[in-house]
């Protein structure tokens, strides 16, 4: 797309329509309301929309120095066009971030190099810069945070009259739930022991004033958090404190408050929870009047009181035309009990509902009990166990040990990539789209798009870090028939035709043949980290019905975790045990696709030594040829 071709980055915002009118939906006005607190102007924003003048409706409910362009869903550059939005292309249009966390985190990071003074910019990453950064996938945190909170004011908002006698979303009473805990900060010791001491000086007031002061730890914690923001001098005093307060055990000191999501600072997480929130309250009109659900939410009002104080939070707000207001009519913290019920996530609440039979321990014991339901671990005959790739004639930029790898290990990887490259060539025809899943740096997908020079090779990596210097060795390598996205697996919803993932570790292996199938896709996949297999949001283990009547969950798990003794140097027979282990779990996975219509099959690279984890998992829909 020509349009696209300009110096700065491109980020491609989703517009919906509501009565013939575009709107943003929450993702999107979470984006903007951070382009407003950063000030970051590094962006050319596409409001992508059926609707030719979306950006001339919306002007008016935007930051004034946004650069605004239309574009249609039909004529997204192809990257952008395989994921869900928020999405950012940058200036060489192949590399693609695309995801909520991730471009939030993006722009946080471009507006930080672009002028490094912007402290409170940077300080939104929170301690070691990992606010958010884990995947939705295996973090509940950001699940909540980025897909289930928005998702559940978006339900919210569709019909909120049909809602107005119910209680609250569980997503917001979970949130409720997280802000009355107390907080762990690092090194909390000295505030912990000021609250101590403010709150023994409140005892000691007789005033009126003192006696009625419910909130008196809290303003210790506001004044800490709003100090680190350079709002408020530190609440640090000049000498020791006194002995009666010094000699306090850590373990009897008053606990800490949430001041904002994270704990004591304000965050990306804040950010994001801000318009959600909003948006909420100013629906359920719990702003100008109290109801009902007002009695549920307290530790939520008032962390939305709390939000307004930040510096930059209002005039964000104010570009952004959101008008926040505090809630007058919030109640003390312990005037009203929480809601009635059980705010554990659907998966706890499902472990906790669910009955099991009795548990037999040990990975003898399972095993044998499969053996008499008629399951054991057998592997098929890998089709081409001498093919090898051209190392000596491949360019360095394609070699492992541009990674710094060890003489030994960078043998083994390329063993590794002669198995998977291998299958992926007997499977690959010109034209077809390969997606080199958990791609880390790049060395299975950039070997295949050199390869494949007729088929198009996209890698897809959550970690920055990894993707860029893949990005990096591609552009050393001049390939044309190469993507990058970052993103997590589900936000990646482009067509493609075989997926392929070298170690994908622990559930990844069963995200990625769950992408597969859903794309109707071959797949290859060496999986790695059996022992941080465990239930998960989409599915549950056992995976097959086979082993699902011969297994109960704890059996199942007892397997995993002997499949990672695989080691070589433990002894002969526990790493026996251990391959057993590794075949009877991708056994079920393999009876799991093919209840879906694949074949697949089990079998061990070549050579075995190649690596401590050398399964790999082959596998077509039923309609396509098998591997030769």
């Amino acid at each position: 797309m020509k349009d696209l071709k300009q110096r700065h980055a491109s980020l491609f915002l989703e517009v919906r329509c509501q009565d013939e009118t575009p709107r943003l939906p929450l993702h999107s006005s979470i984006v903007v309301f951070l382009l407003s607190y950063s000030e970051c102007k590094s962006f050319e924003v596409h409001l992508v929309s059926d609707k030719i003048d979306s950006s001339l409706t919306l002007q008016g409910q935007l930051p004034e120095f946004l650069a605004l362009r239309d574009v249609r869903p039909e004529e997204l550059p192809m990257l952008v066009r395989g994921c869900r939005l928020p999405a950012v292309l940058d200036e060489t249009g192949t590399l693609c971030r695309a995801g909520l966390a991730v471009v939030l985190r993006h722009i946080i990071n471009k507006s930080v190099e672009t002028e490094p003074s912007k402290n409170d910019v940077r300080q939104l990453l929170g301690f070691k810069k990992t606010c958010l950064k884990a995947c939705a996938e295996v973090s509940n945190w950001t699940r909540l945070c980025e897909i289930g909170i928005p998702s559940a004011v978006e339900e919210y908002l569709r019909n909120p009259n049909s809602q107005q006698h119910h209680p609250p979303p569980p997503a917001i009473l979970t949130l409720e739930q997280r802000l009355s805990e107390p907080v762990k900060v690092h090194n909390d010791d000295k505030i912990r022991r000021q609250k101590l001491k403010q709150l023994r000086q409140n005892e000691n007031n007789d005033s009126p004033e003192g006696s009625m002061d419910s909130d008196a730890g809290d303003g210790l914690e506001l004044k800490a958090a709003l100090a680190k923001l350079s709002v408020a001098a530190a609440p640090t005093p000049t000498t020791r404190e006194r002995y009666e307060i010094r000699k306090v055990k850590t373990n009897d000191l008053p606990l800490l408050e949430h001041v904002f999501a994270e704990g004591l600072y304000f965050t990306l997480t804040d950010v994001v929870l801000l318009p959600c929130i909003h948006q909420y309250l100013v629906s359920c009109r719990l702003i100008i009047k109290a109801c009902l659900t007002l009695h549920h939410l307290p530790h939520l009002l008032r962390w939305y009181s709390h939000v307004q104080e930040v510096p930059g939070v209002l005039r964000a707000a104010k570009a952004c035309k959101i008008t926040l207001a505090v809630p007058e009519n919030a109640l003390p913290l312990a005037a009203e009990p929480p809601v009635e019920g059980n705010l554990a996530s659907p998966l706890e609440r499902e472990e906790e509902t669910t009955t099991q039979l009795p548990f037999v321990g040990g990975p003898r014991p399972t095993i044998t009990k499969l053996k008499e339901n008629g399951i054991e671990a057998a592997f098929a005959h890998h089709p081409c166990p001498e093919w090898t790739l051209p190392w000596d004639r491949l360019p360095d930029a394609m070699n492992p040990t541009e990674g710094k790898m060890s003489n030994i290990r960078t043998v083994r990887k390329r063993q590794q990539l002669n198995n998977l490259v291998a299958m992926v060539t007997q499977l690959a025809k010109p034209g077809y789209t390969v997606v080199d899943f958990c791609s880390g740096t790049g060395h299975v997908g950039i070997v295949l798009a050199h390869t494949l020079p007729l088929c198009q090779v996209i890698l897809i990596e959550n970690k920055e870090e990894s993707l860029i210097r893949a990005h990096s060795r591609s552009v050393e390598l001049g390939l044309q028939n190469i993507g990058f996205i970052q993103a997590n697996l589900d936000y990646f919803t482009g067509p493609f035709q075989i997926g392929v993932a070298l170690h994908a570790c622990g559930v990844a292996t069963d995200m990625v043949m769950e992408h597969c199938i859903k794309a109707g896709a071959a797949f290859v996949i060496s999986p790695c980290c059996y022992g941080f297999i465990q239930n998960a949001v989409k599915f549950t283990f056992p995976r097959s019905k086979k082993f699902q009547e011969a297994l109960i969950y704890k059996e199942h798990m007892m397997l995993c975790r002997f499949a990672d003794q695989t080691a070589p140097q433990l002894p002969p027979e526990r790493r026996l045990i251990g391959k057993q282990c590794m075949g009877l779990v991708d056994l079920d996975r393999s009876w799991c696709a093919e209840s879906h219509g694949y074949r697949v099959h089990v079998m061990t690279m070549e050579p075995e030594t190649c690596s401590p984890k050398n399964n790999m998992l082959v596998g077509r829909p039923s309609v396509e040829d098998g591997p030769h």
